[in-house]
């Protein structure tokens, strides 16, 4: 059994397609709206839910690019989905701009495969991206609808290494269950709260400096299309039908990102495929080399 945490803030119906493609009875979700998306948005997908009794809705709040409110919400997804069942093994994070590249049925299987792994890109910040590391020295405050930047800077947590990835991941039941309630995370979120883009770091920290977790692969298992974007150097490149072959032969569990005011014919295309799908040519595992030496280079 898979727990989804599909985090929203625009387009409704694109949410609504991709929760079809991802929707398995067996399977548990929860869904974040963003506050920021006003309340009509929100009380929309809230009605579609209620056909669905496997799901709930977390309670909305603002949430800021480069705040630590989105590791907030993780937090409280995995919290919920925790609280909702006691059989599930697997969370996985979507937004809701993301699409499934294989079937639940092949999902599952991988991930039976693959049991008690944690997929997420894990790099040593100081090592391999020293770069970043004024994210987590210089202190961060998020006030309303704003994040301050300020002057301060502090030392890491003694005795931890910070480490940096990106947002996405499936990780265990287990690591769910310690970093949400075990008083051991507690001054992760002390010191995150206050850093800059805590989302791409938190979660890849506690795993590399606590013991409940699994063998770590570093892989996501999304394909994403890094192209330069301004001061954030990087930002995922919107999908289309032209892509449509790149993606159904990616060993990619699901990819991001999609955007329906652009091209909606790809979500057509993709549904078609995903019909078509038994339960062969599973990914897997672990990549070659050079294909996880590309997946690196990504905007941490």
């Amino acid at each position: 059994m898979i727990a989804y945490l599909v985090l929203v803030h625009r387009y409704p119906e694109q949410f609504r397609r991709l929760f079809k493609a991802i929707y398995d009875p067996a399977n548990r979700y929860v869904v974040h709206v963003d506050r920021n998306s006003g309340p009509t948005l929100e009380a929309g997908i809230r009605n579609f839910l209620t056909a669905y009794p496997n799901t709930a809705v977390l309670q909305t709040r603002k949430v800021l690019w480069g705040g630590y409110s989105l590791v907030d919400v993780e937090l409280r997804g995995m919290a919920k989905l925790l609280e909702m069942s006691q059989d599930w093994e697997v969370f996985i994070n979507l937004s809701g701009q993301d699409f499934p590249l294989k079937s639940q049925s092949q999902i599952a299987r991988f991930l039976a495969r693959n049991r008690g792994k944690e997929f997420i890109r894990v790099l040593d910040q100081q090592q391999v991206r020293p770069d970043t590391m004024p994210r987590v020295q210089n202190y961060v405050v998020e006030w309303r609808d704003r994040i301050f930047r300020t002057r301060f800077t502090r030392r890491f947590l003694a005795g931890a290494t910070p480490y940096i990835g990106t947002q996405w991941m499936m990780v265990s039941r287990a690591f769910c269950q310690f970093v949400c309630h075990d008083r051991r995370a507690d001054r992760y979120k002390g010191f995150y709260r206050h850093t800059f883009i805590a989302d791409e770091g938190f979660f890849q920290t506690v795993m590399m400096n606590t013991p409940v977790h699994g063998e770590i692969v570093f892989d996501d298992m999304r394909m994403i299309d890094w192209v330069p974007y301004g001061d954030i150097k990087l930002r995922p490149r919107t999908f289309t039908s032209q892509d449509a072959a790149a993606l159904t032969a990616s060993p990619d569990l699901f990819a991001r990102k999609f955007d329906m005011t652009v091209d909606d014919g790809v979500f057509d295309l993709l549904e078609s495929y995903l019909r078509t799908q038994g339960i062969a040519n599973l990914p897997p595992a672990n990549r070659p080399a050079a294909d996880q030496r590309l997946t690196t280079e990504v905007a941490l």
